[in-house]
């Protein structure tokens, strides 16, 4: 038997992903927003977060979104948000609906690593989570176990405000 007929025995090496809970808090730094709770989800293709009050504007020649995130359901906490547009894309939800949403980019933290994504603003006000973690996000670098819930450290409160859609 010449070597190339050898059965292989031995996997390829694989890097070793930290493994996470099908649901997590993070943190999305470039936001500002200290802990969000996030639903990871590899059957989903994008991450999306919830918005309210979202607007385009124009800074330096730069088209940009200004958006409020709800961080908290019942306690009323809420973070004011900007960045920079990204793209405006089609998409289909999973109970195959399709909506042009804005697309950002940004930093996400979660369980000691830090890397940017893009993520679709969307109203997700009827969804248990307000961040969804998509495939994109997650692929390569951690495996999700769906046993699994709150795995990481809580990550520290950023001070936040009230409703800026109250007066």
């Amino acid at each position: 038997m010449s070597p190339q007929d050898a059965p292989t025995t031995a996997a390829s090496p694989v890097a070793v992903r930290t493994s996470l809970g099908w649901r997590e808090r993070v943190s999305l730094p470039g936001l500002g927003i200290g802990s969000i709770k996030a639903k990871l989800d590899s059957g989903a293709r994008s991450s999306s977060l919830h918005v309210e009050a979202i607007e385009t504007f124009h800074a330096g020649g730069v088209l940009q979104v200004r958006f409020v995130v709800r961080l908290r359901r019942k306690l009323e906490r809420y973070a004011s948000c900007a960045a920079p547009v990204l793209d405006r894309r089609h998409v289909t939800d999973s109970g195959g609906h399709r909506s042009e949403r804005w697309f950002i980019a940004t930093e996400v933290e979660i369980a000691g690593q830090r890397f940017a994504t893009e993520m679709n603003l969307s109203d997700r006000g009827a969804m248990m989570f307000p961040l969804l973690l998509g495939r994109s996000a997650i692929a390569g670098r951690f495996r999700i176990d769906p046993d699994l819930s709150y795995t990481c450290p809580r990550p520290p409160r950023v001070p936040t405000g009230h409703s800026p859609l109250r007066a």
